[in-house]
């Protein structure tokens, strides 16, 4: 196969206008002739349901939370990124686009790059006319904060809830469509399967998750809005309810998965505190705009933080990297906290933490103006750990977050299924191999407010004389048979050990050997005992409870089955990439210094797989990166 990434031709600041300019339209009277299935409602989902329903499309939006504002996105602190050059320190659409490549380490398309950026621009003042409560400045302005990786404030947020408040403009547009009735919402049902029909994606199958009932629906295209899989982890970030069986299905259906062991680990999370806990709460990067990262200088250091003097104290960050210092990307600053924490500096009752210091701040500002920025973060962590980081350094620690990698999709967002669009976190498309901090809500925003209603319109102008897509045909009936298959197959295997018990060693297992440190013998020993953890998964998994009623055990297991195989090709994909860049970092690959070491000559491509059965090696196929604009430099923050 033959990857096409159709990028239009032009020079680089003029592509995406040369595209929505050669773009086909669908007319308003032929746009209720077309059905759109969007899974998914965080911002992604929401806003290209939106966008599509005020078009005139008939369109159905799934979500397994009881309301599209339960998304995941909702959970997002920090803020969101936009080149408007508000405090005119030298920004602009081109210095965010050379960032956001450098940051990904120049493992990402330059155009797609370049035209995040540019809708950037137009993001700021959608959300500010929906109602969203950005920060300002005493004057009215909107105010502006940094993030890792950049020397320039471009991440509006308010307070710590900028994905919350984000969510609720996307969630409002929506349900305003499904009052119009040009939406049908469908909340508590999970896709299980994609459907095609001739190669082209024509539906989903689901289940309801109140009733246990498989249905069928059926449209012209589909949209995956579903974000990503960090969850694999169990340890993580995300919701207990994230996971990436949506993507993994599709994939399965032909759909390429790119870069899949592209998964962030992000630098200022509460530390786990035992076995009991199913998730780890991230603490907004936002907080290092003001916050200095230090562990004690001295082995076996017991005197509390406040006790230890200046000069005892090792600011590793600003030390290692002057020129970003607090700031270095999410990728550099989790390796160098796991560097102190490995080498016996971590502090804390696990010793699995570093300080993250607000006194100099609080000194400088007063305790006024920090709680004003960031006040709900500082509730947060008392309510959760029972120490003021007013008056005592916080205690964070590296967790896993965020997928860089996920279903690749060319610059018209479609998969390599014709008619399957991926969306916002579930696509590979715009971070490279390390995503900046703010850029997660920028994509997804723009994705589907922006980017997709051309794009889908562009396909769906060639499927007008299709006539009504029915959902009663041998290709629907064989996908619900499947899915009907394997909930009868879960439920039936009666074993003895719980979900949660093999969604916890498959997470440790690769937090061990494809986390933030990877190398060959490790990769090649976590493949051999992920299929081993399969096995025993299918001779003793429990899962109480039926298939035709609420059951979330089983939706557990599903998701947790699909996980299986999503990290060996995690594991495959570390594997075959002998080099280290952003968040992949092999060992047998550094500097002298501990730095990555990239490898341009022989690794620069994308790496996209194809699904090629049950227990067989994945195939493997590349998306050459060539670069006109910028050429690949080393990654430097020093």
């Amino acid at each position: 196969m033959i990857l096409d990434s159709k990028i239009p031709q032009g020079p680089l600041e003029q592509k995406w206008d040369y595209y929505k300019k050669k773009a086909r339209l669908v007319n308003p009277a032929n746009r209720k002739k077309l059905d759109v299935i969007v899974v998914g409602t965080g911002l992604a989902g929401s806003s290209i349901a939106a966008s599509l329903g005020e078009m005139g499309y008939n369109v159905k939006s799934f979500c397994f939370q009881d309301s599209p504002r339960r998304a995941h996105s909702v959970a997002a602190q920090g803020g969101v990124n936009a080149a408007k050059n508000y405090k005119n320190d030298g920004d602009s659409v081109y210095r965010m686009f050379v960032d956001t490549l450098k940051g990904g380490d120049f493992r990402a398309r330059e155009a797609n790059v370049y035209r995040m950026a540019e809708c950037s621009l137009n993001l700021i003042d959608q959300a500010v006319a929906q109602g969203v409560p950005f920060g300002r400045e005493y004057g009215g302005y909107l105010n502006n904060r940094s993030f890792g990786g950049v020397q320039v404030s471009r991440t509006f947020y308010a307070r710590g809830q900028t994905g919350q408040q984000l969510l609720l403009g996307a969630y409002q547009a929506l349900m305003r469509q499904v009052g119009k009735g040009s939406v049908e919402l469908f909340s508590r049902h999970e896709m299980l399967d994609l459907v095609t029909i001739d190669g082209k994606a024509r539906g989903i199958i689901v289940r309801n998750l109140d009733t246990g009932a498989i249905e069928r629906h059926a449209a012209h295209a589909v949209v995956l809005a579903t974000g990503g899989y960090g969850k694999i982890y169990y340890l993580s970030t995300l919701a207990m309810g994230c996971n990436g069986s949506a993507i993994w299905r599709a994939h399965k259906k032909g759909a390429l998965m790119a870069s899949p062991s592209w998964i962030q680990v992000h630098p200022t999370s509460l530390p786990q505190s035992g076995d009991y806990q199913s998730k780890l709460t991230l603490m907004s990067e936002s907080l290092r705009n003001d916050g200095r990262i230090w562990v004690p200088a001295k082995l076996d250091e017991n005197r509390q933080p406040n006790d230890i003097p200046e000069n005892e104290r090792d600011y590793y960050l600003e030390r290692r990297y002057p020129a970003f210092g607090n700031l270095a990307p999410r990728d550099i600053s989790s390796r160098a906290a796991k560097e102190r924490i490995d080498a016996g500096y971590g502090i804390g009752p696990l010793k699995n933490a570093v300080y993250l210091d607000f006194s100099k701040a609080i000194k400088e500002q007063g305790k006024d103006k920090i709680k004003e920025k960031y006040g709900n973060l500082f509730d947060m962590y008392l309510k959760i750990t029972g120490y003021d980081a007013y008056k005592e350094p916080m205690m964070i620690s590296p967790s896993a977050h965020f997928s860089m990698g996920g279903l690749w999709v060319d610059y018209e967002l479609m998969t390599t299924v014709p008619g399957l669009f991926a969306l916002g976190e579930a696509n590979f498309a715009d971070h490279g191999a390390n995503r900046l901090g703010a850029n997660s809500l920028l994509q997804a925003s723009v994705d589907g407010y922006f980017i997709a209603p051309y794009t889908i319109a562009n396909y769906l102008a060639d499927e007008i004389h299709t006539g009504k897509i029915s959902p009663d045909t041998p290709e629907f009936e064989q996908a619900e048979n499947a899915v009907k298959n394997q909930i009868r197959d879960l439920i039936n295997i009666k074993g003895t050990k719980t979900v949660d018990h093999f969604h916890k060693t498959l997470g440790k297992l690769l937090y061990d050997y494809c986390g933030l440190a990877r190398n060959e013998e490790g990769l090649k020993y976590a493949i051999e005992e992920i299929r081993k953890l399969k096995q025993e998964f299918y001779k003793e998994v429990k899962v109480s409870g039926q298939g035709d009623q609420m059951n979330s055990e089983l939706e557990k297991a599903g998701r947790v089955a699909d996980y299986f195989e999503i990290g060996e090709l995690m594991c495959y994909d570390a594997l075959t990439r002998n080099e280290s860049c952003g968040a992949h970092f092999r060992e047998e690959f550094q500097t002298p210094d501990g730095e990555a070491l990239r490898n341009d000559s022989e690794y620069q491509f994308i790496s996209a797989w194809a699904w090629a059965g049950e227990n067989k090696e994945p195939e493997l196929i590349k998306e050459p990166l060539i670069f006109e604009e910028i050429q690949p430099t080393v990654r430097s923050y020093k």
